[in-house]
């Protein structure tokens, strides 16, 4: 018999004999044995008879082991209880006394939450290859347009962006894109 069934007969018995406790409370004793009858057309029938004596002692015998079961369950949940904080204080310790694996793995056991965490290595496999595709491909742009040479014209006192000795930024910016456009490089602006 298991456990369960076990408590959930003590609990049934301490019921009848609740019952029956309440029914020789509500009577008028007149010997030691008590007994519950009911009175129907075929007369009076008797639904149990027991001494008072074995019923008050199956009572105290009952309500005692229940009391155990009660105060036995208390304690395993108390410990419990303590198990659970002490694995919950384990696991905000993370790296001072355990490793990430172990922490990991209380955190899991107990079901605290750990955002503090970054994903295991393995789950991090597939982004760091995407990044280092990424990566390699940037640095290579970089090293594309380092390479770029811009040829600006030169802008000198007897050139042609100087007219009666006034400079013409507008003439000189329009070659300066041009410039910039031939090396294959992109100009926007107005």
């Amino acid at each position: 018999m298991s456990n369960i069934d076990k408590q959930a007969l003590c609990i049934e018995n301490a019921f009848d004999i609740a019952n029956q406790l309440y029914e020789l409370a509500n009577n008028e004793i007149e010997c030691d044995l008590f007994a519950v009858t009911s009175t129907n057309e075929n007369g009076t029938e008797i639904e149990f008879e027991r001494p008072i004596t074995d019923l008050s002692l199956e009572a105290a015998s009952t309500i005692n082991a229940l009391l155990n079961r009660l105060e036995a369950a208390e304690k395993r949940i108390a410990e419990q209880n303590a198990i659970v904080a002490a694995a919950e204080k384990l696991v905000r310790c993370k790296g001072r006394y355990h490793s990430e694996l172990n922490y990991r793995a209380l955190a899991k056991l107990f079901g605290v939450v750990t955002p503090d965490l970054p994903p295991l290595e393995h789950e991090n496999v597939h982004y760091a290859d995407a990044a280092e595709v990424e990566i390699t491909a940037l640095r290579q742009r970089i090293a594309e347009l380092e390479a770029r040479t811009v040829n600006l014209p030169a802008a000198c006192a007897d050139d042609e962006y100087f007219i009666d000795g006034v400079f013409q930024a507008l003439r000189y910016e329009r070659d300066v894109e041009r410039a910039i456009s031939a090396a294959g490089i992109k100009v926007k602006g107005e």
